[in-house]
C-alpha cells in the first residue's frame, strides 16, 4: 500500500519530491510494464490487454491503446468504456487522469498532469507539482494535442490536432489552437 508523505503530497497537488524512494519504485514498475506492452506482439491482443489491466488504475470494456504508449505511474489513469489511443500517446499521471467513455485520441496526444514551479529559485530546488486532468464522454482529441495540468474537457467536445490546451474547455464545442480556444459550438448533425 502506498503511504509515503511524498506520494500523498503528489496526489494532493502540493510540492513533492519526485526522488522519493517509493515514487521511484512506482515509476520503475510502470516503466517495466510499458516496456512489456510496447514490445508485445500485435497478434497477441489478449496479452496486451493483461498488461494494461496490470498497469492502469481502471480500464473499461473494449479499450484499445496502440503501442508505443508511455506514462509515469499508470495507476492514476482511469479509462471509461470504448476508449482508443493511437500511436505514441504520453500520459504523465502524477495525479489522477480520468478519461470518459467513447473517448478517442489521435497519435502523439500528450496529457501532462505533472508540472514544475514557475519561479526559477523554487524550480531549481527540485520539487514538482501535479493537478488532475478530466476528459468527458464522447470527446475526440486530435493528433499531437497537448493537454496541461488541471484541465477539464467537457463531453462531446473535439480538440483540434496540434492544440495546446492550457484552460478547461466546455462540452459540445470544437476548440483548437495554441492556446486552445473554442472555435464554435457543435450541433447534433455531425
Amino acid at each position: 500500500m502506498t503511504t509515503s508523505s511524498e506520494y500523498n503530497k503528489m496526489l494532493a497537488g502540493e510540492l513533492y519530491d519526485s526522488t522519493d524512494a517509493e515514487l521511484k519504485a512506482l515509476r520503475l514498475r510502470a516503466r517495466n510494464l510499458t516496456f512489456r506492452f510496447n514490445q508485445s506482439r500485435p497478434d497477441k491482443p489478449e496479452a496486451r490487454q493483461e498488461i494494461l489491466f496490470e498497469l492502469l488504475g481502471a480500464m473499461g470494456s473494449d479499450c484499445y491503446i496502440e503501442p508505443p504508449f508511455y506514462c509515469d505511474y499508470g495507476k492514476h489513469i482511469h479509462l471509461g468504456d470504448h476508449c482508443y489511443m493511437n500511436f505514441n500517446c504520453v500520459l504523465l499521471d502524477c495525479t489522477h487522469i480520468h478519461i470518459g467513455h467513447h473517448v478517442m485520441f489521435g497519435p502523439c496526444v500528450q496529457l501532462y498532469a505533472a508540472y514544475h514551479p514557475l519561479h526559477a529559485k523554487k524550480r531549481i530546488e527540485g520539487p514538482e507539482l501535479a493537478a488532475p486532468i478530466r476528459i468527458g464522454n464522447n470527446s475526440w482529441i486530435g493528433g499531437g494535442a497537448l493537454i496541461c495540468q488541471g484541465v477539464e474537457i467537457g463531453e462531446n467536445t473535439t480538440i483540434g490536432a496540434g492544440s495546446v490546451v492550457t484552460k478547461s474547455i466546455p462540452s459540445n464545442v470544437f476548440a483548437a489552437g495554441n492556446p486552445c480556444t473554442v472555435i464554435r459550438k457543435l450541433s447534433h448533425e455531425y
